[in-house]
């Protein structure tokens, strides 16, 4: 039996957008969902109680990270993730495989797994599926996934094939190294650009069998149109009665795309990151707090906003903190950006609840200016 139940409530008429429950050991998610990026076990400049204000359901936590620093054994001695994180809620870890695989130089991939140099001190390691699997039950997280190798962009045709059989052997290889039966296990969809590769990987990935289905391999540099026409072709291959998952997309309009092709679950540090360099999410685009304009400002970030940020605090005041190299500038606009992503995810699901997510998808892109952080 799966560690999780997934409810497929409604597709949309129009699109291929789905509204779904999934339930969790720590609690049911409402999708479609943006999880929150806490790498190291914490989203940064945000307290868990902060990160449930925002609107928050599910986090994502990095193996390849809490393995470096501070361990996954240490994690487990002190009661697992959760409770050392302070984080009641669910919990999905990524397996490690794209940090890894992103060291360049720095790691040799072989078919038995993957041997790389940290990031931290120059030292070896060894990560294989079994091992990536033995982490991420230390740590104890809700839903695991499968190690997989990321292929760059570009790729010839022969690399991404060659990846993405080896990906399905890896995947193989951690459902049989999974031990306990209260964690649920993602395969990863791989095959690069291409239909017909993408096809194969979800097909075989859904003969082994898992208890939900990821898309990997986007976001890897290649332009916009094309990642959204991938998720768009990929989507079909995908099981109706799994969750689905896009992996590491994170601007607005990437997510409108991906939960108009068909997806369920998305996770970037785009909004975390951008806040720390002062550029906010708003309903009409993106806004550079940092501008000169903004000197004088007293409107909030987004007048069309109701979160702690908007309701309390002025742009003047918000530039003036981010120019004054202030902590509280990084914390209140990341809280902003996550209610933003979390809010829009909301309104996704009361749109597809109510069969009109073609006309919201319409008004969201007819509200939005400044799209280049220029306003």
């Amino acid at each position: 039996m799966s560690a999780i139940h997934f409810n497929l409530i409604k597709t949309c008429s129009t699109s291929g957008a789905r509204l779904g429950s999934l339930t969790t050991p720590h609690g049911r998610i409402d999708t479609p969902i943006f999880m929150p990026v806490g790498t190291q076990a914490t989203v940064k400049a945000m307290t868990p109680e902060e990160l449930v204000q925002a609107g928050a359901q599910i986090i994502l936590a990095n193996t390849y990270h809490l393995y470096m620093r501070p361990g996954h054994e240490l994690v487990a001695r002190l009661g697992g993730l959760h409770r050392f994180m302070h984080w009641q809620g669910p919990i999905l870890t990524d397996s490690g495989g794209f940090q890894v695989f992103s060291l360049g130089e720095l790691r040799k991939i072989t078919e038995e797994g993957v041997k790389f140099q940290s990031h931290l001190d120059g030292s070896y390691h060894f990560i294989s599926p079994e091992t990536s699997i033995a982490i991420q039950e230390a740590l104890g997280s809700d839903i695991m996934m499968c190690f997989d190798e990321c292929p760059p962009y570009p790729a010839d045709y022969a690399y991404v094939a060659k990846s993405m059989e080896m990906t399905t052997r890896w995947a193989l290889r951690c459902k049989n190294a999974k031990k306990g039966k209260d964690q649920a296990l993602f395969g990863i969809v791989q095959g690069g650009m291409v239909p017909e590769l993408r096809e194969r990987s979800a097909l075989a990935l859904q003969e082994i069998g898992f208890d939900g289905y990821a898309l990997g391999g986007v976001s890897v540099g290649e332009e916009k149109k094309l990642m959204h026409e991938v998720m768009n072709f990929s989507a079909p291959f995908f099981p109706m009665d799994k969750p689905r998952y896009v992996m590491g997309i994170g601007a607005p309009e990437d997510l409108i795309e991906g939960i108009n092709a068909g997806f369920d679950m998305f996770d970037c540090v785009m909004p975390t990151r951008n806040a720390r360099n002062g550029m906010v999410f708003t309903s009409f685009g993106r806004l550079n707090i940092k501008g000169a304009r903004y000197a004088e400002d007293s409107l909030p970030i987004d007048p069309e906003c109701d979160c702690y940020v908007c309701r309390n605090y002025s742009r003047a005041y918000l530039r003036h903190l981010f120019r004054s190299g202030e902590i509280l500038a990084s914390r209140l606009n990341t809280w902003h950006n996550l209610h933003y992503y979390l809010s829009l995810m909301e309104s996704a699901r009361k749109a597809i609840a109510e069969d009109r997510f073609a006309g919201f998808r319409k008004n969201f892109y007819e509200k939005r200016s400044g799209i280049d952080g220029t306003l």
